[in-house]
C-alpha cells in the first residue's frame, strides 16, 4: 500500500517531507528558545542539513518533470546521509564521552576566529556541549531522535528514487 502510493504521487511525499522537515525544526527551535536547551555545534550542522533537506524535498515537489524531482530528491538523500552522520557521531560522544569534557566555542564562534578547513574538524571533533544529554524522550536523545529521523527520511527517499528509476528505465 504505501509502495504504491510511493509510487503514484512522489511529488505528495516530497512535500510531505518537507513539511515534516520544517515541524522538526520548529521543535528544535521550541526546545532552544521555550526549553531553555542551547544548541551545540553539532546540533547547528543537523539542523543545516535538514533546512538542505526541508528546501530540496520542496524544491523537487514543485514541478512534475521527472528527471527535476528525481535530481532534487538525489540532493535532499545526500543531505540526510550527512545529517545522519552528524548525529551519529554525536550519539557516538554522548554513549562515550571524552574524557576531558571541556565547553569549547560555539559554531559561530569557530568559524569566525578560525579558517574553514580549521573549523570544520573542530565541529565534528565534538565538545563538552555535544555529549551532554540535556532532553530524553522514550529514552534517546536529540542526537538519537535525530539519527532515527535523517535515516527514515533518507531510506524514504532512496526507496523512492529507486523505485522511479527502475520502473521507467
Amino acid at each position: 500500500m504505501i509502495l504504491n502510493w510511493i509510487d503514484t504521487v512522489p511529488r505528495r511525499l516530497l512535500a510531505l517531507v518537507s513539511l515534516g522537515c520544517v515541524a522538526l525544526l520548529a521543535f528544535g527551535l521550541y526546545l532552544q528558545h521555550v526549553v531553555g536547551l542551547d544548541p551545540c555545534p553539532m546540533c547547528i550542522v543537523q539542523r543545516y542539513a535538514l533546512v538542505l533537506v526541508a528546501i530540496s524535498a520542496g524544491v523537487a515537489s514543485a514541478r512534475g518533470s521527472k528527471g527535476w524531482w528525481m535530481s532534487w530528491a538525489t540532493v535532499a538523500v545526500a543531505a540526510c546521509g550527512f545529517g545522519a552522520f552528524t548525529a551519529a557521531r554525536q550519539s557516538w560522544l554522548q554513549w562515550y564521552p571524552p574524557a576531558t569534557a571541556t565547553c569549547g566555542r560555539d559554531f559561530y564562534g569557530m568559524i569566525e576566529s578560525y579558517p574553514i578547513s580549521r573549523s570544520i574538524p573542530m565541529i565534528f571533533r565534538g565538545s563538552g556541549d555535544c555529549a551532554a544529554i540535556d532532553w530524553t524522550l522514550l529514552g534517546g536523545s536529540i542526537a538519537n531522535w535525530s539519527f532515527v529521523c535523517f535515516t527514515v527520511i533518507g531510506l524514504g527517499l532512496l526507496v523512492m528514487l529507486v523505485r522511479h528509476s527502475r520502473a521507467r528505465a
